[in-house]
C-alpha cells in the first residue's frame, strides 16, 4: 500500500504562527513568508528551556491519562544531492559535544545494557542509539536524542512530579509504547522515555512494531484514501511546473554539481539542504561553484506555498480523515475504557514521522499549526472532573501550545464553557461519527470503499 507521499518535499510550514501562543493573533503574523526563519522553527535546535501549557487545568480536575505523538528528533538526510560531498556530520555521542544534556552521558550507559526489554519483531535487532562517526542516511544525531531527552523531561515535570500520573512503583502495563520500525523512532521514544519515567527499567519496556507510517495496524486497506493521496501529489505536482523561479533555481543547481535538473530535482535537494542548515555547515561547493543561501531560500519558500495551498485545496485534509482514522479511533477507545475506570495504559507513546503527525493535525482540523518540525509532539490529555467524576474532558496541545479549540470539533465549545478544555464525547462523537460525513458515508469502512463524486 502507497503511504507515504511520492514527493516527500512536506519536511515544514504550515501557516505561520508563534508557538507561545495559544490561539493565533492574526494581525501580528509576519505577513511575508521567511523561509530562513521558517527553517530555523523547523530545526528546533536544543537552546532555551521551552515554555509549555501541558498540564494545565482548574485544580480540582484529576489528569487520568496521556497520550503522546511525537516526530523523531533531527535525523541526517534521507536523500544526497548527487556528486558533492555529504555533509560531514558525527552520529557519535559525545556529552561534552554541544548540543547536550546532564543525563545525555547515563542515557548512553543504560542504552548500552538493554537487553531485557520485550521488543516487537524487528526492533530488537535495531540499535538503542545513534553511534556511527559519519552519520548513515536517516540516522538520529546528537541533536535528535537530547531534543527527546528534554522532551521526556518537561513532560516527567509536569505530569510525574506535579500530576503523579505514574507512581513510583509503575508497571509495563501503564505504559502503551508503539513505534515505526526506524531505529531513529525507536531510538527517539527511548530517549524520552528515559527522562520521562520515575526510573528507566527495560524489564518494564515492552515495545511495539508498527510497519505503517499512518499507523492503520490492521486496518490499512483505504482504496479512496490512496485516491486523495495520489490527487494531492497531483496538485503538488502542479504547482512546482508554474513556479518558474524554482525551476531556474533547479536548472543553476544542476549546472553547479554537474547532472541533469530532472535527476537534481529527483534527489529531492531541500533535505539535505535542512541538514546543511541546521547543523550549521557550509552548502556544497564544486569547481563550476558553490550552492547557496539564495538557492536554499527559493525551495524552502517554494515548500511554504505548497503547504499553504494544501490547507486551500482540501485534498489532503480528504487524505487525512481517511490516513488517521484507525490511529484516532484506538486512541479514543483507549481514553473511553480509562474514562469507564480501566488503571491500564495511562501513557501511551507513538514515535513516529512527519507523514504521521501532519495529517493527524489536519483531521482535527487544527489549520493554523505549523508542519511538524524535528522532534514535535502532538498531546492527548484525559482529565476527570472532581466535582462531577463522570465527567471527562481533554485538552490536546502541539509543542506546548494548547490547540483544544482550534479543532474543527470544538472550536466553538470554549466560548459556552468556562472550563478549558473540551468534553470528551465531543472528540468520540468526531471520530465515531463526524469524521465520515464529508464522504456522505456512516463508517471508516464505507468511506474507504465509496467511489469520490
Amino acid at each position: 500500500v502507497h503511504l507515504i507521499p511520492a514527493n516527500p518535499v512536506r519536511e515544514d510550514g504550515l501557516n505561520p504562527k508563534s508557538r507561545k501562543r495559544i490561539m493565533p493573533d492574526l494581525l501580528t503574523e509576519p505577513p511575508a513568508i521567511d523561509p530562513v526563519y521558517e527553517a530555523q522553527v523547523y530545526c528546533n535546535v536544543p537552546s532555551i528551556a521551552e515554555r509549555s501549557m501541558e498540564g494545565h487545568a482548574p485544580h480540582y480536575f484529576k489528569l487520568v491519562s496521556v497520550q503522546v505523538l511525537i516526530r523523531h528528533g533531527d535525523r541526517y538526510p534521507l536523500y544526497a544531492i548527487p556528486k558533492t560531498k555529504r555533509p560531514d556530520i558525527d552520529c557519535m555521542l559525545v556529552p561534552s559535544r554541544k548540543p547536550s544534556h546532564p543525563q545525555l552521558e547515563a542515557f548512553i550507559k543504560h542504552m548500552s545494557k538493554g537487553s531485557a526489554a520485550q521488543m516487537d519483531g524487528s526492533l530488537s535487532s535495531l540499535p538503542h542509539f545513534p553511534s556511527h562517526s559519519l552519520c548513515e542516511m536517516g540516522e538520529l544525531t546528537q541533536t535528535g536524542v537530547v531534543q527527546h531527552l528534554r522532551n521526556g523531561q518537561l513532560l516527567r515535570e509536569i505530569y510525574i512530579n506535579k500530576h503523579k500520573l505514574l507512581p513510583s512503583d509503575w508497571t509495563a502495563k501503564q505504559l502503551y509504547l508503539e513505534t515505526t520500525g526506524k531505529s531513529r523512532t525507536l531510538q527517539s521514544a527511548l530517549a524520552l522515555l528515559y527522562t520521562f519515567l520515575p526510573d528507566f527499567d527495560w524489564k518494564k519496556i515492552n515495545m511495539r512494531h508498527q510497519w505503517s507510517t499512518i499507523f492503520c495496524s490492521g486496518s490499512c486497506d483505504c482504496p479512496m484514501r490512496n485516491h486523495y493521496l495520489e490527487e494531492e501529489q497531483r496538485r503538488q505536482y502542479s504547482l512546482r511546473v508554474k513556479n518558474s523561479n524554482l525551476e531556474r533555481i533547479y536548472v543553476d543547481m544542476a549546472k553547479i554539481v554537474g547532472i541533469p535538473t530532472r535527476q537534481l530535482r529527483a534527489s529531492n535537494p531541500i533535505d539535505s539542504l535542512l541538514c546543511y542548515f541546521c547543523h550549521n555547515v557550509s552548502f556544497p561547493c564544486t569547481k563550476a561553484g558553490c550552492i547557496g543561501m539564495e538557492h536554499f531560500k527559493v525551495i524552502k519558500r517554494h515548500q511554504l506555498e505548497d503547504e499553504r495551498e494544501r490547507q486551500e485545496k482540501k485534498l489532503y485534509f480528504l487524505y487525512a480523515l481517511l490516513a488517521t482514522h484507525p490511529l484516532l479511533n484506538q486512541t479514543v477507545n483507549r481514553l473511553q475504557r480509562i474514562a469507564e475506570g480501566k488503571k491500564e495504559e495511562v501513557f501511551v507513546l507513538y514515535s513516529a514521522h512527519d507523514v504521521t503527525l501532519s495529517p493527524v493535525l489536519s483531521a482535527l482540523g487544527i489549520t493554523e499549526a505549523r508542519f511538524p518540525r524535528f522532534a514535535a509532539r502532538l498531546v492527548f490529555e484525559l482529565w476527570q472532573d472532581g466535582k462531577r467524576p463522570k465527567e471527562h474532558f481533554i485538552r490536546i496541545l502541539y509543542n506546548g501550545a494548547d490547540v483544544t479549540f482550534q479543532t474543527s470539533f470544538c472550536k466553538d465549545h470554549y466560548k459556552r464553557s468556562s472550563k478549558p478544555m473540551c468534553p470528551l464525547e465531543k472528540l468520540v462523537n468526531f471520530v465515531k461519527r463526524d469524521m465520515f460525513l464529508i464522504f456522505n458515508s456512516t463508517s471508516y469502512y464505507d468511506a474507504c470503499h465509496r467511489r469520490a463524486l
